[in-house]
């Protein structure tokens, strides 16, 4: 099922059925027949992320339980990070190589990603993997059961009004004081509230006007470009930590040259957006959203109708375009 709310439930009913499923989709991942363990793990970790994105929505009402279960599921994120940043780091350093080829010419750094395949190797066969995956497996298993006692009280826009607001405003203090030279802490603390208020957006897909398409969209870019900028970081702690592991001297500096140049480029986009994004003040925010929630309410069935044909339209049209 869609990561969204269902016109035709309740708030506390659509959100728990949605962290059910994201937890059923994590478990299929983690225990499923795909053959690609990154790609599978990359997969539950993002279920994860969205649960955490539900917590976040409604932690008002969760109370006591919202510290409860954000741990919980926080920790099952980290041990799956553990496993994913070395895929994450090989994956952003093709990306480099392939945007600068111009730049590097003849030189492949052919050595440098064979250490970074070296390193994933060693990891694999050193880490508990399969204990591990186990483990969270049962986590997993028993979070599901305690979903559905989770004390979510109020319904409708109630419910879900003071979360959501917190969280865009947490993403635009965020982003308020950030230069493009900034620790990445602060960039990778932006990208986490970012991050939150994006699968929120993502939520409430089945509310949006066309201006909010628009905003889920420069969302998702955001998104997408502080992940590489974090991915950058990654990457550049590993090959300063040992270069004599990587390759030689000049092929090292060559590297790290192109990393400060994607990374200036990655926070100088980021930050444009990210002004034109969240140009609205928080309260603003909430009450525009207020207002599609009303709409959205009120409309007739065959008016939803049509626009959920329209979305599949345009999903499909996506999907093709990306293959």
């Amino acid at each position: 099922m869609p990561y969204r709310l269902k016109r035709s439930e309740s708030v506390p009913g659509g959100l728990k059925r949605i962290v059910g499923e994201q937890i059923e989709t994590a478990l299929k991942q983690l225990n499923g027949k795909n053959t690609n363990r990154d790609e599978a793990i990359h997969e539950a970790r993002k279920s994860i992320k969205k649960i955490r994105g539900v917590l976040r929505l409604v932690e008002p009402e969760l109370g006591t339980t919202y510290r409860v279960e954000n741990d919980c599921f926080r920790k099952v994120g980290r041990k799956l990070s553990e496993f994913r940043d070395a895929a994450a780091t090989i994956e952003i350093f093709d990306d480099l190589r392939e945007r600068f080829r111009r730049d590097l010419g003849v030189d492949t750094l052919a050595s440098i990603r064979h250490g970074l395949l070296t390193r994933k190797r060693q990891f694999e066969q050193q880490a508990p993997i399969d204990q591990t995956l186990d483990q969270i497996t049962a986590t997993l298993q028993a979070a599901s059961k305690r979903v559905k006692t989770w004390p979510i009280q109020a319904d409708g826009f109630a419910a879900i009004a003071p979360g959501l607001e917190k969280t865009y405003r947490r993403s635009r203090n965020a982003m308020e004081p950030l230069p493009s030279y900034a620790r990445p802490d602060n960039y990778h603390k932006w990208r986490r509230c970012s991050k939150y208020h994006r699968y929120h957006i993502q939520l409430l897909q089945s509310v949006w006007a066309e201006m909010m398409q628009a905003y889920a969209s420069s969302l998702k870019d955001l998104d997408t470009w502080l992940g590489n900028d974090h991915n950058l970081v990654v990457l550049r702690d590993r090959i300063v930590a040992e270069p004599e592991f990587y390759g030689k001297e000049r092929e090292i500096d060559l590297l790290l040259s192109l990393i400060d140049k994607y990374e200036k480029l990655l926070r100088e986009s980021a930050l444009s957006l990210g002004e034109r994004t969240y140009d609205r003040k928080p309260g603003e925010f909430a009450r525009l959203m207020n207002h599609l929630w009303r709409a959205w309410k009120s409309q007739p069935r065959s008016f939803e109708k049509l626009v959920q044909e329209k979305q599949g339209k345009q999903s499909k049209t996506n999907s093709q375009r990306a293959a």
